[in-house]
């Protein structure tokens, strides 16, 4: 698929999910590599929602340990590397659960990329275990809520399907 994402924009959050999630779908179908497919996914949620920043960052070996690394990513220079449980991302990947973070500044360890940042989503993408999240910032206070978590992790599950990249 190589046709633009189209959503309308007077539809509600949820009736936008709604309608990405089998564009989502088109888009990475038969497609096996993750970077290519994780570019896309960032793309198309910068694009429909807006967001302050949205990217992944993938579960790699590092001098003999594991991090989580950047990936693709729509927004602002970002970190490049967070170690498990810390962060947001970090525990999230830890906790191989999504975290929503109303407020980023009430999160303790928080590692602040960019101070515009004011709240943050984190889905981990399981593959039988954690190979990546997706890691989504807003420039405004609570700004995700239960909607995000549930499409977003929809979102997470469609990757998670087509994801071939070997931690190194």
């Amino acid at each position: 698929m190589s046709e633009a994402i189209v959503i309308d924009t007077t539809l509600s959050k949820q009736e936008k999910y709604a309608q990405l999630l089998p564009q989502a779908e088109a888009l990475i179908k038969g497609e096996v590599d993750a970077v290519a497919n994780a570019a896309n996914i960032c793309a198309m949620l910068k694009q429909v929602f807006g967001f302050f920043w949205v990217g992944f960052y993938f579960v790699k070996k590092h001098e003999g340990k594991q991090q989580l690394v950047l990936g693709p990513f729509q927004g602002p220079v970002a970190c490049t590397r967070i170690e498990l449980g810390k962060g947001v991302c970090g525990a999230a990947w830890q906790q191989k659960k999504t975290i929503v973070v109303p407020d980023v500044n009430n999160f303790d360890g928080h590692i602040a990329c960019s101070s515009l940042s004011r709240s943050e989503i984190v889905v981990p993408v399981l593959k039988h275990d954690v190979v990546a999240v997706i890691d989504i910032d807003s420039e405004h206070l609570n700004h995700f809520d239960e909607t995000d978590k549930y499409y977003l992790e929809k979102i997470s599950s469609l990757y998670s399907e087509t994801f071939s990249y070997a931690a190194e």
